[in-house]
This record gives C-alpha cells, structure tokens and sequence, in this order.
C-alpha cells in the first residue's frame, strides 16, 4: 500500500515538474508543433522511465539497429528501428493515443524517432535517452 502512495506521489510530482519547466526541457506545446496532430515530445530521464515503466501501462520502444538489440537490451522493449519507424510504425505501433517510451543507444536516434513518431500522429511520446545511461535490469538475444 505505502508503495502505491509512493509512486502515485513521484507522478504527481514528475507531472507538476514538467508542466512548470515545459520551455526549459525541450518539450513543445502541440500548438506549437507543425504537423504533429496534437502530439507532444517529452524529454524524461531513465528514472522517470522506469517509474513510469513499473507503473505499467507504457510501451517502450528501442529504435536501434536489431544486432544492438539482440546484444542487450530492456525488458520487454520492442525493437522499431530509427531507420524503418515510418514504415513500421502502424504495424508495430497502432495505437496512436499509447504512451511510448522510446530509446537508443546515446540519445540521438531517440530524439530522431521522437520526432517521426510525432508527425506520424502519435501523442505521448517520451524519449528518455540512451542504454547506456540505463542502470537498471537488461537482457540480451532476440525476445521479441
């Protein structure tokens, strides 16, 4: 019970902060994103990731190449590489209204796919950077 009050008031407190500080962090309003059909970009860190994973009720997406990810990655992630996301994403990811938690390697593929998955539609997307800034549970081969 105590850790369900824990994790509902660190969302409360992750939400609160990052509508006071959207300007400062890199998210845009969706009225002032061009071609997003009300999607918004949101720039997390891993641990808010991975609250917002142990939550439940997200889909995280690694949008390495697929032998980065047989090499290691998170949990339950599904593999939409940088490079095929527009074509794949409808198969891969249909629900345009779903909470996608999205990651590379450093961060700069997932700021890429970021923005992609935005002009294609999708709404909440939260790219929390790279694996190798991860410090939690990994696992290695082809899962999916």
């Amino acid at each position: 019970m105590k850790r369900k009050i824990i994790i509902c008031f660190i969302l409360t407190a992750i939400t609160l902060l990052s509508s006071c500080a959207a300007k400062s962090v890199g998210i845009i309003p969706s009225s002032e994103t061009p071609d997003s059909a009300a999607g918004v970009y949101h720039k997390i860190s891993s641990e808010e990731a991975k609250i917002m994973m142990e939550s439940g009720g997200v889909t995280v997406v690694d949008v390495r190449r697929p032998e980065e990810y047989a090499e290691k990655h998170i949990p339950g992630a599904i593999l939409v590489s940088n490079e095929t996301i527009a074509e794949k994403s409808d198969e891969m990811l249909p629900d345009k209204e779903a909470v996608l938690l999205i990651y590379c390697r450093t961060g700069v593929r997932s700021k890429q796919a970021s923005d992609k998955l935005i002009k294609l539609g999708y709404k909440n997307v939260y790219d929390f950077g790279g694996i190798a800034d991860w410090q939690y549970e990994t696992e290695s081969g082809v899962t999916e």
